[in-house]
């Protein structure tokens, strides 16, 4: 399969950033606006928490500042599972918490390679890899 579908590897990174970056922004639209299922946060963290996954998710959908922006957003979803789910078994599945521990590995894979190709900054010429 690498062979073949290797040499579309940046064309799925960018899908893999773009289709990260849109789902957390949702996320943070439920948080900050009670849209999509959610429900309007009024408490400080997790409205801070919104504005990271909102404002992050775009950000990383676009391809803008990706690497910075990614490191923080897997920042907060280590805090995220450390806060609400780690109390509930060592185990992510078991916990709830493997949704939480998939971004904050993908938003550190994505942070580590940069915005690629499909991205405002590769538009800019800043972009870590093409």
């Amino acid at each position: 399969m690498e062979k073949w579908l290797g040499k579309y590897s940046n064309f799925f990174y960018a899908l893999l950033r773009i289709v990260a970056g849109v789902l957390f922004a949702c996320h943070g639209a439920q948080k900050l606006f009670g849209v999509l299922g959610g429900t309007k946060q009024t408490d400080t963290l997790m409205q801070a928490a919104g504005v990271i996954e909102f404002a992050g998710g775009i950000l990383i959908a676009a391809g803008l500042f990706t690497s910075i922006v990614a490191f923080i957003a897997a920042g907060e979803m280590a805090v995220a599972y450390f806060k609400q789910h780690a109390s509930g078994g060592v185990w992510p599945i078991v916990n709830r918490g493997e949704l939480a521990v998939l971004y904050c590995f993908i938003f550190l894979f994505i942070a580590s390679r940069g915005s690629g190709i499909l991205s405002i900054d590769a538009l800019r010429g800043k972009s870590a890899r093409r």
